[in-house]
């Protein structure tokens, strides 16, 4: 399906004098990936996250044939099926019918919490169910498809619409827009992209990273042919096939209202540079500034961006050892990326800020990245990651919520205050080479690396201390503690998430999550 990046004149006009709504300048947020658990929904049409029909275990069987965007071309005696939702907060979505649409002849079968409630050709009409946990999971699966017209273009929407003059509110029908024109989402999908929930959550964050939104995480691209395009059948996926397209990630920085930040892949060349910041640029509201970062987290061996820095710094024979290679060649092709983005913004440097990527535990690598190739002399930003934690065979001892806080406050090196600590010799480093201190991320990092199961020992109680009025209390001390210390931004990581075995890392557990229930949101809204 090929979305239009138009919106209606009426949404132009009220979004152009809207302020943005955070209360300061300070703290930011971090998009979530673009997957089918994701509890902070971002859009309307929720197949855009789905998970690709080719990759799905326990639906798809037989020989599919697919298109070059994802879609079933023929069913090759088999069937193609998804989950567009999975393990979702019930709470998170409204109640009421969502509408399936889709081109071609055939017929779909629903799984799990979707149920059929009415079908003709081209549209089904469904209900989500939650199950015994309060969670919704929904699948769908293509079990017939004419191979002259095979089913395609699925679109699942959300019930209701928007009121013309308010995109962030979502209402059931025409009589709540007190005269202004009602946009049902069903007929509206292509210009109302995303979930009124999720923009009145954003917009209270004046700087948006896309990250993780955009897939760059262990992603090989290279070429700009090879990016997230509008007409795939989803954004959604594994890591190195997911990504939402720029164009979405600049629509939602405009409607926001919002500075986005935005992640060049580590593998990507100058054209790909290039023609980013070049849509960025022609297509970003002129008064907002675009943030520019090289990959993420290169110094990260856990990731294969870090694997290709090191093996192009020893290529190009940076240095013997193969981290300080990594960081140099790093720090290298940082430069190049900031003298691309420069260009094509005509040296403007109201429109653009340079950032590079630290190592939030190791600080004597910052200058060894800043001195390396000079590159500080073309960065305005340094950016670390402060979280706080506790080591990994303390976690195992825990015994109780308690005890989970006696440990993010104990006498060790991932404490709340020697992370603090940690900050400053950060800030002494970046004083010398006039760049400025950001958080690229941060928070709490309580997880346990050897558990399966979000019901496996320690995670219970891991995820009981996140939702704790003392994390209020800890985010707070943190935030206040990155401020004192010179920090600029603190861009919190991340959108609301529900809590699983591999941490609990959204500052909400769902979108619309109260906050009188969501101890970290609480902290971000004081700054």
């Amino acid at each position: 399906m090929t979305l239009k990046i138009t919106v209606f004149g009426a949404l132009l006009c009220l979004l152009s004098s809207m302020p943005i709504m955070a209360a300061s300048r300070f703290v930011g947020m971090n998009t979530n990936e673009a997957v089918h658990f994701d509890s902070s929904l971002p859009f309307v049409d929720l197949f855009r996250t789905a998970e690709p029909f080719r990759e799905n275990k326990e639906f798809t069987k037989g020989h599919v044939v697919y298109d070059a965007n994802g879609w079933v071309k023929n069913l090759g005696g088999g069937q193609a099926g998804t989950w567009f939702l999975r393990w979702i907060p019930a709470e998170a979505l409204p109640n009421g019918h969502y509408t399936v649409r889709y081109d071609g002849n055939g017929s779909i079968t629903y799984q799990e919490s979707a149920v059929l409630l009415k079908s003709t050709p081209g549209r089904d009409i469904i209900s989500l169910r939650p199950d015994a946990n309060g969670e919704l999971s929904a699948g769908l699966v293509i079990v017939k498809s004419d191979p002259a017209n095979p089913i395609r273009n699925i679109r699942i929407t959300l019930p209701g619409g928007i009121c013309a003059n308010n995109p962030f509110r979502r209402v059931d029908a025409a009589n709540q827009c007190a005269g202004a024109q009602f946009l049902a989402f069903e007929s509206h999908s292509q210009d109302i992209v995303f979930n009124p929930d999720y923009l009145n959550f954003m917009r209270e964050f004046p700087t948006i990273r896309f990250m993780p939104m955009s897939g760059i995480t262990r992603n090989p691209i290279r070429s700009w042919a090879q990016r997230p395009h509008l007409q795939e059948a989803t954004w959604g996926g594994r890591e190195g096939e997911r990504g939402v397209p720029l164009e979405i990630m600049v629509k939602l920085a405009n409607t926001l209202n919002a500075d986005p930040w935005f992640n060049m892949p580590h593998a990507a060349d100058d054209d790909y540079i290039r023609r980013s910041a070049q849509y960025v640029k022609d297509h970003l509201r002129p008064h907002l500034r675009a943030y520019i970062e090289y990959t993420n987290e290169a110094w990260n061996s856990v990731f294969s961006q870090a694997k290709y820095v090191q093996q192009m710094g020893l290529r190009e024979r940076l240095d013997s050892d193969p981290i300080r290679a990594g960081l140099k060649y790093y720090a290298k092709r940082s430069k190049d990326v900031f003298h691309i983005w420069n260009q094509v913004f005509d040296n403007d440097r109201r429109r653009l800020l340079r950032v590079l990527g630290g190592w939030s535990g190791n600080p004597s690598v910052t200058p060894l990245i800043l001195k390396s190739f000079n590159v500080y002399e073309t960065t305005d930003y340094f950016a670390i990651a402060p979280y706080f934690y506790a080591p990994q065979d303390q976690l195992m001892r825990a015994r109780s919520v308690d005890d989970v806080f006696d440990m993010i406050y104990a006498n060790h090196y991932y404490s709340v205050q020697q992370t603090l600590r940690i900050l400053n010799q950060h800030q002494r480093f970046l004083e010398t080479y006039g760049v400025g201190m950001v958080a690229y991320e941060g928070g709490q990092h309580l997880v346990h690396y050897g558990t399966k199961s979000k019901k496996q020992h320690p995670n219970p109680l891991l995820i009981a201390a996140n939702r704790d009025p003392r994390m209020e209390k800890a985010y707070i001390e943190l935030l206040n503690g990155f401020k004192k210390a010179g920090g600029r931004l603190f861009v919190a990581f991340s959108s609301p998430r529900a809590p699983a075995f591999f941490g609990s890392w959204g500052v909400k557990e769902y979108i619309t999550q109260p906050a009188a229930e969501a101890p970290k949101y609480r902290a971000l809204r004081r700054f």
